[in-house]
């Protein structure tokens, strides 16, 4: 079985963002970028799980952007992927993102595609259903349990007020969430090993995005706290009815 596992490229999470160009852009000059938490610790862990279990035999690795998120997806293989793909484009369009990925796989021919449920940048959670779309295949999201026997998926969901389990063929698309896996380190090996991995870098597809960016809005600054003396509830009921507000 070959696996397809889609990388994306994402700020850390402590990273603090700066706009530019009025407020167009985000500055990228000084950010740390890491590999989306669930496309890696779910996405990318379950399959080498599938391939250390004899059920899947390659994983390959597939990323949207240009030659600055190369570090990311050697991290990809250095945990353990068997071939890594760049297309290069740069592209914030969820759609354009899938249709490249979607015309990538198409070439190659894949039993099963994993991404994260979503990236923890634009938190869209849509290029894999889109992605399954433009395969004509089906999809399943956010998994919390992936198990494949006989050319068939079983796959487990949380869903409100318990869990749902859903049966289906290969090929496939699953986007991973929390309980697919347990998060790995890569080794100094395997570390070592990818920075001389071959790393094919293709054109992208002809295609238009449907979306685009106009600008973006930094959160508003945190408010102060107030601090109420447990004797003082007459001022502290006050509070709650003249400055409290409901979110």
């Amino acid at each position: 079985m070959k696996i397809l596992i889609c990388i994306s490229q994402v700020p850390d999470t402590s990273t603090k963002i700066v706009l530019k160009d009025n407020n167009t852009l985000v500055n990228s000059q000084g950010v740390t970028f890491v590999i989306n938490p669930y496309d890696e610790w779910y996405a990318l862990v379950r399959a080498l799980e599938l391939k250390e279990s004899g059920i899947a035999n390659e994983i390959h690795l597939v990323t949207v952007g240009k030659a600055d998120t190369e570090p990311i997806i050697r991290k990809a293989l250095a945990l353990g992927g068997d071939q890594a793909v760049r297309i290069d484009a740069d592209s914030n369009d969820p759609y354009l993102t899938a249709f490249y990925i979607a015309e990538y796989a198409k070439s190659i021919g894949y039993d099963l595609i994993l991404c994260g449920k979503e990236s923890i940048d634009y938190n869209n959670g849509i290029v894999g259903a889109m992605v399954a779309a433009l395969l004509d295949i089906d999809y399943i999201g956010f998994a919390a349990g992936i198990q494949i026997e006989n050319n068939v998926a079983v796959v487990k969901r949380e869903i409100e007020g318990g869990e749902e389990t859903d049966i289906c063929n290969l090929p496939l698309v699953i986007s991973c969430q929390k309980g697919v896996a347990e998060a790995r380190i890569p080794n100094m090996r395997g570390i070592m090993a990818a920075r001389t991995r071959p790393l094919n870098v293709i054109a992208p597809s002809v295609q238009s995005p449907v979306t685009a960016i106009l600008s973006y809005e930094l959160p508003p600054a945190k408010a102060g706290v107030k601090i109420i003396k447990p004797e003082n509830m007459d001022e502290l009921v006050n509070l709650l009815h003249t400055e409290a507000k409901v979110i």
